[in-house]
Formats: structure tokens, C-alpha cells, sequence
């Protein structure tokens, strides 16, 4: 598994370096099979420290947690707890969605874009009907069963998910409702 631990506006030392990727890859590797890569980053927010990491697995899910402590070490060990809870909750569902599927999750590659919002435009009537783009990327977007969406949407902590539903040829999404369940578009 690749690791790419920073910190913002902290210098990170060899030690703390070190108990991450031992406690983290530990952690990972119990519950999934097959990590890919770990980010984590390390901030301070006025006296406590901020450890935010993002796991993402070869299954194509990705698994996020934050905590915040006095100290940078506890910090991370309660961000791993986080992450540990959350592989373990979703171990079940992640071994009885993918033990029948004979190879990875498939990708297709899309565009995805910023627009601006109203505050960063002038209050002045646009000249055109044509947002204002502030960035452009590049993302996958899976071919999943909707159980499988919900998940990855969950895990991601997403309001929302695009994918394409096995078997079919458009785009499906689920995303949280207002009310707090999990509403979805399946276009005929």
C-alpha cells in the first residue's frame, strides 16, 4: 500500500511517520484484502490537532475518517479507530457484494467540473447563459449494483453518487435526502 502522509502548516517527523503506516496498514489490512493507497494529513485547528485520512481499496471504495485531539498522536489513533469502525461495519457487505464478482469494479472515465456560484460573479446581469467553469478534472465513474453505490456513497461520506448500474447503459444516482434516506434516480 502507497502512503502520502503531510502535514498542513506542521512538520511531521520520521516517528509519526513510522506509527502510521504500521497502526493504518495494520488496521487496512483486516478488514480489506486489497488497499491501494492511504492519504493522510495532519492540521491544527487553534490547540488541538485535526488527522484526516482517506483509504481507497482496489474494490473501488473509499473509506474517510477524521478526529481531533490535544495530541497528534492521539489524533491519528482516534482517526484510525474511525476508519477501523467503518471497514469493520461495511466488511460483511464488501466480502457478499464482491466474492461473486470475477474481476474489479469497471471505470469509465467522465469530466467533472466547478462552477462558479453566484457570490463569485458579479451582480451585474451576465453576459451569457454559459456558467463560469473554475476547474476542471477528471473522474471515474463505476459500474456498480445500487446496494454497491449506496455503500461507496456512505463510505465516501458523499451526498451524492453517479454510477451505472450493471447491466444497463445510462447513469444512475443515489444521493441522502433531506429527511435522511437515500433517494434513487434511475432514468428509463
Amino acid at each position: 500500500m502507497r502512503y502520502q502522509i503531510s502535514g498542513k502548516q506542521i512538520d511531521i517527523g520520521e516517528a509519526l511517520q513510522n506509527h502510521v503506516k504500521a497502526e493504518l496498514g495494520e488496521s487496512v489490512k483486516k478488514y480489506s484484502e486489497r488497499p491501494i493507497d492511504a492519504m493522510v494529513v495532519f492540521s491544527k485547528s487553534a490547540h488541538e490537532f485535526v488527522c484526516e485520512a482517506t483509504v481507497h481499496l482496489s474494490t473501488g471504495l473509499t473509506a474517510a475518517a477524521k478526529a481531533h485531539n490535544t495530541d497528534i498522536y492521539g489524533a491519528f489513533d482516534d482517526c484510525n479507530a474511525k476508519m477501523e469502525k467503518q471497514l469493520r461495519r461495511y466488511k460483511r457487505r464488501l466480502k457478499d457484494h464482491h466474492k461473486e464478482r470475477p474481476e474489479p469494479v469497471e471505470l469509465l472515465g467522465a469530466s467533472s467540473y466547478i462552477l462558479a456560484s453566484e457570490a463569485d460573479t458579479e451582480a451585474q446581469e451576465p453576459e451569457t447563459l454559459q456558467p463560469m467553469i473554475i476547474a476542471e478534472m477528471q473522474t471515474n465513474i463505476s459500474t456498480l449494483s445500487v446496494g454497491e453505490a449506496v455503500m461507496h456513497m456512505e463510505l465516501a461520506g458523499a451526498p451524492v453518487l453517479v454510477f451505472r448500474k450493471e447491466g444497463k447503459e445510462g447513469l444512475n444516482v443515489v444521493y441522502r435526502r433531506e429527511d435522511g434516506n437515500i433517494g434513487w434516480i434511475d432514468p428509463s
